[in-house]
This record gives C-alpha cells, structure tokens and sequence, in this order.
C-alpha cells in the first residue's frame, strides 16, 4: 500500500456503535493530541499506519458529536514536522546471521551498511505481533528488505530484524520471518516496569552500534 500524501482529508469510518475509525497520515499526532487534552466519553485511541481507532462510550457520546469534535482537533494539530513522542536508543551489537546478506542487498559493504540503518529516520509506527513488538517505519528504500521464505522457528529475544519496509526488535523468542541484522540488551517488554513498554506509537527510534564484545 503507497503512502497516503499529506495533505489528503480524513476519512471518518463508524465501527459498530462504540468505535470511529479515523485514517488520516496524522494519526500519531492525533493520538498524543488525545493522550495530553481527552475528549469526553473517549475510552481509548489505537493506532496503526495512518489510521487512528478511536473507542466511545456511546452512553456519554453519539458518533456525530465525536466525529465533529476529531475534525476540529486535526484542524488545530501542531505543524507536521512538530515533535511526536521521546527518541529511544538501542546500543545493538551488529553482527546478525542476516547481516552480509542484507549488507550485499543494499549493495553497500557492512560499516556503510550498518552507518546507514542507524541514521534512518525511524519512528514506531503501531505495536502488534507480541506484547512490546514495535513496526518502526522510516526505512529508505534500499535498506528494504525480503522476508526470508521460510520463517525461523526460534528468533531469540532482543534480535534487531528487518522485513518489507519495516525494522522491528524482538521483545521475546518467538517464530519469525525477518532479516536478523543485530541483537540488543534493552527490555522492551517488562511487567514489573512502570509503564511495561519502553515504547509507544510515535516515538523516534535510533541505533547505536556497539563494538563487538
């Protein structure tokens, strides 16, 4: 799916009779504008790409008052290029089983390679796939990579992966599909933190290549 241009309108969609679906390329900005100033009877807003999922209680809000009152709060929206969540950084050995492959897709040696996934622009666009999984966006197109055709059983927990347009760290072992290109010590999922997600949807995502031990 091509990216959606900025300056296209928001499309407002009714699910069922306790959610609105917004999409809309400033869904991140939305939902921290949501998070900082809620809206009456708004429960809870879930992000995904360029779509916003807004849950209502419709006991204390109709759609239509609420659908108004999104459209009024896209329009005051800070400027597109305004800050959207912290910058987290990921010291990450690199050093993945995928790396030289990965490196020779690019067409770029392994140092050029590593320097340029570390200076992509990344940011988590939605979470899914397992508790603290992270789609970071912000991939230029040559450090795109094809999902292995045949997963891997075991990924182990903290593996640095890349797959399709998107990069992800792997917050436990589980099966998967991506290019394992680093590993890194950071939790990204711990019940007894405060708050267990060292991440949320708009935050500005970086890696910092550590010298191997």
């Amino acid at each position: 799916m091509s990216p959606a241009p900025q300056s296209e309108q928001p499309v407002f969609e009714p699910l069922g009779d306790a959610a609105l679906l917004v999409r809309t390329p400033r869904a991140q900005a939305l939902r921290a504008s949501l998070l900082a100033s809620p809206l009456p009877g708004v429960k809870e807003a879930v992000p995904a790409l360029r779509v916003l999922t807004v849950l209502f209680d419709p006991l204390r809000v109709d759609v239509h008052t609420l659908e108004t009152a999104l459209r009024a709060r896209l329009a005051s929206l800070p400027p597109e290029d305004a800050v959207v969540g912290q910058e987290v950084v990921f010291p990450v050995h690199f050093g993945g089983p995928d790396l030289d492959w990965c490196a020779a897709h690019a067409g770029l040696g392994v140092p050029a390679f590593i320097d340029a996934v570390c200076a992509a622009p990344l940011e988590v666009a939605f979470l899914g796939f397992t508790p603290g999984f992270g789609f970071l966006s912000g991939l230029p197109s040559h450090l795109q990579m094809p999902r292995l055709p045949t997963p891997r059983e075991r990924v182990p927990a903290g593996s640095v992966a890349l797959g399709g347009p998107w990069a992800g760290v792997y917050p436990r072992e589980t099966p998967g599909g991506w290019r394992l290109i680093g590993h890194t010590e950071a939790a990204l999922f711990d019940l007894r933190r405060r708050p267990p997600l060292l991440w949320q949807p708009g935050d500005r995502v970086r890696f910092v290549p550590l010298e191997p031990a």
